[in-house]
C-alpha cells in the first residue's frame, strides 16, 4: 500500500539516489520500494535515466514495481519518448515487470527500431511478452527488420524475441532465410533452429547456419 507523504519524502529520496557511493543508493531504492509513497515514483524514474551502477538500476526498477501501477506506468510512458537511450531503455525494462498490458500500444516502430542497440534489445523483449493474442505475427514482421543487426547478445535477443512470439513467427523467419543478404539469412536460420529446439545454443545454431549457407553457395562439380 502506498502511504501518503509526511513531509519532504521525495526530495529526501532524491537526494539519497544522488548519493556519491553506489552502496547509499542502493539502500535508498530498497527502502522506497519496502516503503511506497506516491511520491517517491518521479525520484525513482528520474534516477533510471542516470544511475551508472547496474545493481541500483534493477532495485530502482524493483521499487517501483511496488508502487501503484496506474500512475507509475503513466509516467514511465513519458520516459519512452526521453532523448536520453538510458531513460528509454530503462522504462521499457521496468513496464516489462510491470507487465501492464496498456503499454503494448507504446512500444512503436521507433522503439523497436531505436538507434541505440539496449533499447532496441528491451522494446523487443518487452513487445514480444506482451503482444496481445492474434498480434504476433504483425510483430514478427516488423522484428524481421532487424535480423542481423549489432553484435552477437544483440541478434541473440532478436532471436529469443522470436522465440517468445512461437509458431506465429515462423512464416516471416522463413521468407528471411531467403534474404539477399547473407547475415540475414544465417540469423534467421538460427532464430529458426532456436524456435524449434529451444535447448540448442545461438552460437551453435549460427555456425550451423553459417556452414549450410556455405554448402549452398558452394560450386556444383559435375563429373564428365
Amino acid at each position: 500500500m502506498v502511504q501518503e507523504d509526511s513531509g519532504g519524502t521525495g526530495s529526501r529520496l532524491r537526494a539519497a539516489l544522488a548519493a556519491p557511493a553506489a552502496s547509499v543508493r542502493l539502500q535508498a531504492a530498497l527502502t522506497a520500494g519496502t516503503r511506497p509513497h506516491a511520491e517517491h515514483v518521479e525520484p525513482l524514474v528520474e534516477r533510471c535515466a542516470v544511475e551508472p551502477d547496474f545493481f541500483v538500476r534493477d532495485m530502482l526498477t524493483w521499487a517501483l514495481t511496488r508502487h501503484e501501477a496506474a500512475p507509475t506506468v503513466d509516467r514511465l510512458l513519458i520516459e519512452l519518448k526521453s532523448a536520453t537511450p538510458q531513460a528509454r531503455s530503462q522504462a521499457l525494462h521496468t513496464l516489462s515487470k510491470i507487465g501492464a498490458r496498456r503499454v503494448w500500444s507504446a512500444i512503436t516502430s521507433e522503439l523497436l527500431r531505436d538507434s541505440d542497440d539496449e533499447v532496441a534489445r528491451v522494446a523487443w523483449r518487452t513487445a514480444a511478452g506482451l503482444v496481445p493474442p492474434g498480434s504476433e505475427a504483425r510483430l514478427a514482421e516488423e522484428l524481421s527488420t532487424q535480423f542481423n543487426r549489432g553484435d552477437r547478445d544483440v541478434r541473440l535477443s532478436l532471436s529469443r524475441a522470436f522465440a517468445t512470439l512461437g509458431e506465429a513467427a515462423l512464416p516471416v523467419v522463413e521468407r528471411a532465410k531467403a534474404a539477399r543478404d547473407p547475415g540475414v539469412r544465417a540469423h534467421a536460420m538460427a532464430t529458426e533452429r532456436i524456435m524449434r529446439d529451444p535447448e540448442e545454443g545461438f552460437d551453435a545454431a549460427i555456425a550451423q547456419a553459417q556452414r549450410t549457407l556455405a554448402l549452398l553457395g558452394a560450386p556444383v562439380v559435375v563429373e564428365g
